[in-house]
């Protein structure tokens, strides 16, 4: 075998159109572009442009609004946290916060705060600080002997 012998098998790639050298060449003059105006030129699109009529995304209602001051707490049940108790990733004598719950891998983002709801059971006594929790929640947690305090909410921004 010999260097000047390898080639591509044949029909494996084809030769790139040259466009715009002249009329023999069946695509000279305009380039297969048609004639003039503003789809002629290079780097033009005119995305959900539909010939005059009221596009699309103008012709649905407009529907629902972003609150800028809501909260996203992130919900962990009480059984998620027995779990963690259990498997010992939790220390039971240290007070629980978002940082030693993010560091047991019950939650992964500190987000708005932490609001404990009551699925599930909970036999360690725990010393909880959270942002919320709910009624039976709390109501668990003091059965087993623990506390919630509950962290004052974030001073909204003044407008």
């Amino acid at each position: 075998m010999k260097l000047n012998g390898i080639s591509d098998n044949p029909g494996s790639s084809k030769n790139k159109m040259r466009v715009g050298r002249g009329i023999g060449s069946g695509k000279g003059k305009t380039g297969g572009r048609g004639v003039k105006g503003q789809k002629a030129r290079t780097g033009v699109a005119i995305k959900g442009f539909e010939g005059g009529q009221m596009p699309l995304h103008r012709r649905l209602p407009k529907r629902g609004f972003w609150n800028p001051f809501s909260t996203h707490y992130n919900e962990v049940n009480l059984g998620r946290v027995q779990q963690a108790v259990d498997a010992g990733k939790l220390d039971a004598s240290q007070a629980v916060t978002i940082e030693a719950l993010i560091a047991a891998g019950v939650i992964t983002k500190a987000r708005d705060g932490v609001k404990l709801l009551g699925n599930g059971e909970l036999k360690a006594k725990l010393a909880f600080e959270v942002a919320a929790a709910s009624r039976s929640a709390q109501a668990a947690i003091e059965k087993a002997g623990g506390s919630v305090k509950l962290l004052a909410a974030a001073e909204a921004p003044s407008a």
